[in-house]
């Protein structure tokens, strides 16, 4: 207990940076994902076929092969950015891909008649897809977005790769100093602690929904 204590300080400072990552691209994600989702739907085959592209590329290739482009890659193209804009532009991109594809996933779930009656209505496309499909695919993509979220808290630790301070980078640097293990577990620990709110907030969340269903 004394060397967890002893590694509070820096743990506190790899969760500041790791819940910052989260956060960000969490909300930075499904604003994206929104109009993403909208033309990947549309009738214009050509901007549905590259934003189909762009998700079939973010999803067939590692986070991590995605996070080393960016930061190391661009530069050989004139683009060079800071470590935390990197990182934080590989998340984007490949979890903007991801939500779209469960909003996608959510919206072609809901019963076709419902856009037929709206076209009848005389509502636009984009009054149909904001006010009737979206928020009832929000709410059938949930337990999607729940999962998703969890496996983003998980993936910040490949941030470590390009040496930004978060938990898993703390933790390495305490067991190269004291030849010893106990960080990685104490790291752990600390994402399994983080879990368990979020996931019950998110599930709560997920019940109070569906209770206005």
């Amino acid at each position: 207990m004394d060397f967890f204590i002893q590694l509070l300080p820096a743990f506190v400072e790899g969760l500041k940076i790791t819940l910052f990552f989260w956060v960000v691209t969490l909300v930075g994600s499904f604003v994206l994902a929104l109009p993403m989702v909208y033309v990947r739907l549309s009738r214009n085959a050509v901007v549905s076929t590259i934003v189909r592209f762009y998700i079939y590329i973010m999803r067939g290739t590692p986070l991590l092969l995605q996070l080393m482009f960016v930061y190391f890659g661009l530069p050989y193209l004139g683009i060079r950015l800071d470590r935390t804009t990197a990182a934080i532009l590989a998340f984007l991109l490949n979890y903007t891909a991801y939500f779209t594809e469960i909003l996608r996933g959510g919206i072609q779930s809901i019963d076709e008649g419902q856009k037929e009656a709206a076209k009848l209505l005389g509502y636009s496309n984009s009054y149909t897809f904001l006010h009737i499909l979206l928020p009832q695919a929000l709410r059938n993509c949930i337990p999607s977005f729940i999962n998703e979220s969890l496996t983003l808290l998980k993936d910040t630790c490949l941030v470590s790769i390009l040496g930004i301070d978060e938990l898993l980078r703390y933790a390495k640097i305490a067991a190269g100093t004291y030849a010893t293990g106990l960080p990685f577990i104490y790291v752990g620990m600390i994402y399994l602690v983080l879990n368990m709110p979020i996931s019950r907030g998110l599930n709560y969340l997920e019940k109070r929904l569906n209770y206005y269903k």
